[in-house]
């Protein structure tokens, strides 16, 4: 650490804590306690229900969260196969030719999302390639949206990687696609799953760019919880946030689990 006394370190650690605990910790609290009043004109909450927790268990609200699930599923695992692929291609790219990909598959974070979801409505709203009004426009997007961190993770992993060991497999005969196989893929699969459950982890939450394009017929949660914050249904929004972190945190869950065996 920059400092060295031990009262600095102290004050250093209270000062980060108040930080978290107001920015994290605070909202999460009161997003948990709204989620269960019934009436809040307060300090605290005048009243405690479960009546917006049964509403946000209703069906709607189950099938735009069953719609949040199967959206961050598919579009976190397009990104990271192609995150991947593009990672292990540029690899082998020359230095200049690298930067320019780098530059390339970093794009749609430079993108605000909501320009990236009006693009993608005007380019996709026209044959041959008329997404516009289905599912699979807003699987695009937020797959265009985490692409780029997939690429990051795993092309960090991919520069760290012992070259020898390639080159140890290239020697005893194996082909290019077996070494990919057998070598390469296995080293960089912690990376991978990293990749993936941040990429589930985003996609998740997204707003910006599927509120641009998503149809009545493929409401996502979060854009769920916009349309009830939109209307000052604070309570009943809190509701379905608590219900999003909870699907949310089952998946990461899961992948970490996964993360696990692949480690093991």
């Amino acid at each position: 650490m920059l400092v060295w006394t031990n009262r600095g370190r102290r004050t250093v650690v209270a000062v980060f804590a108040v930080v978290v605990l107001v920015l994290l910790v605070a909202p999460l609290l009161v997003v948990l306690v709204a989620a269960f009043s019934g009436t809040w004109n307060g300090v605290l909450p005048g009243s405690l229900t479960a009546a917006h927790l049964r509403d946000a268990l209703a069906a709607d609200n189950l099938a735009s969260l069953s719609t949040s699930i199967q959206t961050a599923v598919l579009a976190g695992l397009v990104a990271v196969v192609t995150g991947t692929w593009a990672a292990i291609a540029a690899d082998r790219l020359p230095g200049r030719l690298r930067t320019v990909a780098d530059a390339l598959f970093h794009l749609p974070v430079a993108v605000p999302s909501v320009v990236l979801g009006f693009g993608m409505l005007v380019a996709f709203s026209h044959r041959p390639f008329l997404l516009n009004g289905t599912r699979w426009i807003v699987i695009a997007a937020q797959t265009m949206l985490v692409f780029a961190f997939a690429y990051s993770a795993v092309s960090a992993a991919m520069r760290r990687l012992d070259r020898q060991l390639l080159d140890v497999a290239g020697s005893l005969g194996a082909r290019p696609s077996r070494v990919l196989i057998r070598v390469t893929l296995p080293l960089l699969l912690p990376s991978i799953t990293a990749a993936a459950a941040l990429s589930v982890a985003l996609c998740m939450g997204e707003l910006g760019a599927t509120v641009m394009v998503y149809p009545p017929s493929w409401r996502t949660l979060p854009v769920t919880v916009f349309g009830l914050s939109d209307r000052g249904d604070v309570f009943g929004a809190s509701a379905d946030t608590l219900l999003l972190l909870v699907a949310t945190g089952v998946l990461l869950l899961l992948i970490g689990r996964i993360r696990q065996r692949v480690r093991t």
